[in-house]
């Protein structure tokens, strides 16, 4: 018992602190019986609060548990003197009466930290007596006031009681004579409201008789005034037409009209009828006066119709030419002028026939389709009825209207100044949204846009075609420059200095380079491709209401601006370019060679960078997001390279065989048989030195120089005779017999098996070097096939050594590989030599002497 009384003892000292304030509550309860009913009610609420901690423990039943409900003191103690010694009776003694005394300093605490709200409390109370003494005294008064209320009503309904039922029958005559007498001073005042013009009055008393004469009209007096009122009403009705016919009235006054003669029974569907009829009226007009606008106008030229101030056709100039400073007539890309431009009929057409017809729509709705529907009108499903035939009515005029706007867009056929269209599109396209708005559902909205998506893509084609026409004129320039130097590119005169596309060469007939008429088309070429990029543009500005729309933010930008418009031109270009190389020219002439360089230089700058330049910049000012497969730059430059490169064997070939003929003419026109013996040189083969010299300063212009072969030390030295091929020397080094045994065709076939194949046409590269050797070889293998067609004296051999010699002495620093022309020099001797007669070559001495000379 000791050991027990020991362990209690040592598990309550080091209780917690949470622990004993939480015990705090329940020994209030117990010690100072809080609970009690008339106590103060903070105080109640703090032993509320105790129990409520107390119930979140486990309620314990042990009687013996002091801080338990169901502790029982006797028991208690009986058990501590049965089980206690005395000290430990001691010691249990003064650890109650601190807790006691821990217990009196608590409470102490709550009712200092608390005793504002007691005094409250204790106001509220004292407070809600005083009222409530003063709503008893209310409540007595009222009391009595019902009393006395309740003894008058009973005193009142008994001395009523017989006269109760004589009262009913006069109250219900009464009535009934007033009815009548309203019944028969009818039709007088339906005259009278016909006076006065209260429609409005007239109809709603009518209204109200008209059952009860319909029920009595078997009676003739009801009857007589039932042939009165419909008299006075039918003309009633007869002025709501004719006031609804004249359309001059407010919309109040019309709307109140149509009320009426719903009213009155006139058919909804004939009202809907001829209200839209009357509409239809005004709105033709205003189409009327559109159309008559257009006839007016007439037709508007193409977009290179132009006549320059003399009034004779003119090409386009390229942009950056003097002739950009010429009148404006003289420019493709300006509008051909009308009575009145695109913008003022749009403006017309939307001011006059548009809000016309959104004041029709307005008051259509308001008056049949928006206007609740009451009585027999609710079950006539009028709305649904008028909903159609407005449908009806705004599609059928809206396709008159777009048919008009549709052509007035076709005569803008000029491309100069694209804002004016926009901007007429923009408002057509914004106009068009009032009627969305009021007319939710009509297809008139959709419409509006595709004519404005068609006008975008028709734009896009005038451009494209405008861009087309402009590269042909400039084309055109470009040849005349070539042709005339003092003409250029444009088209407009050279200035007395001779300067052409801004170039500073002196002289009044100087030509212009082809680096500068090659700068200038391209310059020209890509300025107008940003000028009509810009004015494209303007369809997708931020500012234009049509611009959010899907097709402009996808479909416009990527397969119209992007493939429709600049690569179908870049491809345009292209095409043209290689038309040059299919065709023998325009009007009947040949193309000049140099418009063949030029051209293929220009595709060669495109495909290095232009193209990619332009379609760069097409993507960022468009934002080309290609969700749909587009045309890869690749295989633009790829066209590109394509065309250069077929520009650039044309040239050779077209060069080659202006010398080839130069060549074959002065072989086939002289007698080699009976010639004299030769003392100088040719002319043709002068002629054919300087034309080569020539074109390779044409070519040095815009091509670079290229890779050849290093060049041995004796290359102008070296000599050609009957002899100087290994494969002859053996044969007729000791002596010329022509009865020798060994065939010299036998030599050279074998020789030729183990020469280097000469392809003649090759392709070439984009050098001057690569160039010029397809000229020569085009050149000196005409001269061999000549050759090998002639039969030759000695003194014609002999002038084929010499001019042999010469061009050896000259061509050599053109080609490549100066064996390629050592070998056609050589086969073109070897050739001659088999085709002599009398083989006796000139000493190379001689020939050296010659050449020198010549």
């Amino acid at each position: 018992m000791d050991a027990d009384l020991s362990v209690s003892a040592a598990s309550a000292a080091p209780e917690s602190e949470v622990a004993r304030k939480r015990r705090v509550h329940g020994m209030l309860k117990q010690y100072y019986g809080i609970n009690d009913e008339g106590k103060v009610a903070a105080v109640a609420a703090v032993a509320a609060t105790a129990e409520e901690e107390e119930e979140e423990e486990p309620e314990s039943r042990d009687p013996c548990d002091i801080n338990g409900p169901h502790f029982d003191p006797e028991l208690y103690l009986n058990k501590l003197r049965k089980e206690c010694s005395l000290t430990e009776l001691m010691d249990q003694e003064s650890l109650m009466v601190k807790q006691i005394r821990s217990l009196d300093s608590d409470m102490q605490t709550l009712v200092y930290e608390n005793y504002n709200k007691f005094i409250s409390a204790t106001d509220t109370i004292r407070k809600m007596k005083n009222d409530f003494k003063k709503m008893e005294d209310e409540m007595d008064c009222l009391s009595a006031n019902m009393a006395a209320i309740t003894e008058f009503s009973a005193r009142i309904s008994g001395t009523l009681q017989d006269q109760h039922a004589q009262i009913t029958k006069l109250s219900g005559v009464h009535t009934l004579l007033r009815k009548l007498q309203f019944l028969f001073e009818l039709p007088a005042r339906l005259n009278k409201c016909l006076e006065l013009q209260a429609y409005a009055q007239a109809v709603s008393s009518h209204r109200r008789a008209r059952s009860v004469l319909q029920q009595y009209s078997h009676m003739p007096s009801f009857r007589g005034i039932q042939d009165d009122c419909h008299a006075i009403m039918e003309q009633l009705a007869q002025r709501l037409r004719q006031k609804f016919r004249d359309g001059g009235s407010s919309a109040k006054d019309l709307s109140e009209c149509v009320e009426l003669l719903l009213q009155l029974d006139e058919p909804a569907e004939e009202l809907c009828d001829k209200f839209l009829s009357h509409a239809q009226s005004r709105l033709e007009a205003d189409l009327q006066g559109l159309e008559a606008e257009l006839r007016e106008a007439g037709p508007a030229s193409g977009p290179t119709a132009l006549l320059d101030p003399s009034g004779k056709p003119s090409a386009a100039p390229v942009a950056g030419s003097p002739a950009d400073s010429v009148s404006p007539m003289t420019n493709p890309f300006l509008s051909p002028t009308s009575r009145m431009d695109i913008l003022e009929f749009i403006d017309r057409g939307c001011n006059e026939f548009v809000s016309n017809l959104c004041l029709v729509i307005a008051s259509y709705q308001e008056l049949f389709i928006n206007r609740p529907q009451e009585g027999d009108l609710a079950s006539k499903n009028i709305p649904q009825m008028a909903s159609g035939k407005l449908h009806s009515f705004v599609d059928s005029l809206a396709t008159r209207y777009f048919s008009l706007v549709e052509r007035r867009i076709q005569e803008e056929k000029g491309v100069g100044d694209n804002s004016l269209l926009v901007r007429a599109l923009d408002r057509f396209h914004r106009r068009l949204q009032a009627i969305s708005k009021l007319l939710p559902g009509s297809a008139v909205p959709s419409q509006g846009t595709e004519i404005v998506v068609q006008a975008a893509r028709e734009r896009i084609r005038q451009y494209l075609s405008a861009l087309q026409s402009f590269y042909l004129d400039s084309l055109t320039d470009v040849r005349q420059a070539l042709a005339a130097p003092r003409l250029s590119v444009g088209g407009s005169a050279v200035p007395a200095s001779g300067t052409l596309l801004g170039s500073s060469s002196g002289g009044k007939d100087a030509a212009p380079s082809l680096p500068e008429l090659l700068s200038s088309l391209s310059a020209s070429i890509l300025n107008q491709i940003k000028s009509v990029l810009a004015s494209v543009h303007l369809f997708t500005a931020k500012d234009i209401t049509f611009s959010n729309k899907p097709y402009f933010k996808g479909e416009f930008c990527s397969q119209g601006v992007r493939e429709g418009l600049v690569v179908s031109f870049i491809k345009f270009v292209c095409q043209s370019s290689r038309h040059f190389c299919e065709s023998a020219g325009d009007r009947g002439g040949s193309t000049p060679p140099a418009l063949l360089l030029l051209l293929s230089r220009l595709c060669l700058d495109y495909e290095t960078s232009t193209i990619s330049y332009i379609l760069t910049l097409t993507d960022e000012q468009f934002l080309v997001q290609h969700h749909v497969p587009v045309t890869p730059v690749t295989a633009l430059c790829s066209e590109a390279r394509e065309a250069a490169q077929k520009l650039l064997n044309h040239y050779v070939k077209v060069q080659g065989l202006i010398i080839s003929q130069m060549l074959r003419k002065s072989v086939e026109t002289r007698d080699w048989v009976n010639t004299i013996e030769p003392r100088n040189v040719r002319a043709v083969m002068k002629r054919v030195v300087e034309d080569t010299t020539s074109i390779d300063v044409q070519v040095g212009l815009l091509y670079e120089e290229g890779v050849r072969k290093a060049h041995s030390s004796d290359s102008s030295k070296r000599t050609f005779s009957v002899y100087s091929s290994s494969r002859q020397q053996a044969r007729y080094a000791p002596s010329y017999t022509p009865s020798a045994p060994m065939d010299t065709n036998l030599l050279s076939n074998i020789h030729k098996l183990f020469s280097e194949r000469i392809d003649i046409f090759s392709p070439v590269e984009f050098n001057k070097v690569s160039v010029l050797t397809g000229i020569i070889k085009i050149s000196l293998k005409t001269f061999l096939e000549c050759v090998r067609l002639r039969t030759f004296g000695r003194y014609g051999l002999q002038q084929i050594q010499v001019d042999c010699h010469y061009l050896q002495m000259y061509l050599w620093r053109f080609v490549s590989d100066e064996n390629l022309v050592h070998f056609l020099l050589d086969e073109i001797v070897g050739s001659a030599a088999h085709r002599c007669l009398d083989p006796a070559p000139m000493e190379q001495s001689v020939i050296e002497v010659i050449c020198e000379r010549g």
